[in-house]
């Protein structure tokens, strides 16, 4: 694979399921494209059921395509070797219950084929990565949802992968959690990885993902940078005033979209921002403190509800 090549390419995938007595026509994925290139943090992102789930099976060869093309690492052959190459964490990870985390990961160890030395020390560098060093002789049927997931992600990181491929690797992660798992993925793409998640956490995937493509009904509906998706102009401001008179409330709410009166503070909406320094300049003359001038722009929370949340027919 040359430098400048994706580590993985899709071009035209599709997939369709027959389901049911009646074998009912599914079409999860149609004629999608996308690439992920060396060194980057790409997020798929969509709705439930969009596609996201079927397009990570198809890329591990986990079911097979009905259609389009797949190419990982330069080619479209996925072999042992190219796939050992590729470290993936499920929405749901299925461990054995009984096992400790130190003999499940040595476990997976095993089936990728690494030393017994290797495996040792890979499996205790692991569990103080995702913080489960406290946990290392509990078995995992007792773990929490938020610790099931630290497992899932220190198997996919085991055997040091070049593509890192995790399904919904921040749920059920309390705050802390999300945090810290927030900072191995951008340290894995410091060490030169490449990785592809999903994620309903918007939050989360507007300070991580370097690009994104958005699924809705099993086609991309957005795709690209953050800054290119998102609307870089000031949508909304929203001014904060106190020691605001009967007067100058009236004044100002007159020029403004919305607003909220408590007590002598003055929350004013504004749409855009051509307004605001008449605003402002009128509430020094009343005699208002201005608290705060807060520029609204679009988050990647509200171009995913554009994008990939069906517009409700009015009534």
């Amino acid at each position: 694979m040359s430098d400048a090549e994706p580590v993985l390419a899709v071009k035209d995938l599709a997939k369709t399921f027959r389901i049911g007595f009646f074998r009912k026509r599914v079409d999860a994925v149609r004629g999608i494209d996308f690439e992920v290139r060396a060194g980057e943090i790409f997020g798929l992102l969509g709705p439930n059921g969009a596609g996201k789930t079927t397009t990570i099976k198809m890329v591990l060869r986990l079911i097979f395509p009905t259609a389009g093309t797949i190419r990982l690492f330069g080619s479209e052959t996925h072999d042992h070797r190219s796939m050992g190459r590729v470290g993936y964490m499920p929405e749901n990870p299925y461990v054995y219950q009984y096992l400790k985390p130190g003999e499940f990961l040595d476990l997976c160890g095993r089936l990728h084929g690494m030393p017994r030395q290797r495996r040792a020390a890979r499996i205790d560098e692991m569990l103080e990565k995702v913080s489960l060093t406290h946990a290392a002789d509990r078995p995992i049927g007792r773990f929490s949802k938020g610790m099931m997931q630290r497992v899932g992600l220190a198997q996919a990181l085991l055997h040091d992968p070049e593509l890192l491929i995790l399904d919904e690797p921040l749920s059920g992660l309390d705050p802390v959690g999300r945090k810290e798992i927030r900072d191995i993925l951008v340290e894995q793409r410091r060490a030169g990885k490449t990785l592809l998640f999903t994620s309903h956490i918007l939050s989360d995937v507007e300070m991580l993902c370097d690009r994104v493509t958005i699924l809705q009904k099993g086609k991309v509906t957005a795709a690209g940078t953050l800054d290119q998706l998102l609307a870089k102009d000031v949508r909304r401001v929203e001014v904060e005033l106190s020691s605001v008179s009967d007067a100058l409330r009236e004044e100002l709410t007159a020029l403004a979209s919305d607003h909220r009166y408590i007590e002598g503070r003055l929350s004013l909406i504004i749409e855009g921002d051509d307004r605001v320094p008449e605003i402002l300049d009128r509430a020094r003359e009343g005699g208002a403190r201005i608290e705060a001038v807060i520029p609204q722009r679009e988050t990647l929370e509200g171009l995913f509800l554009r994008e990939a949340v069906p517009a409700q027919p009015s009534a």
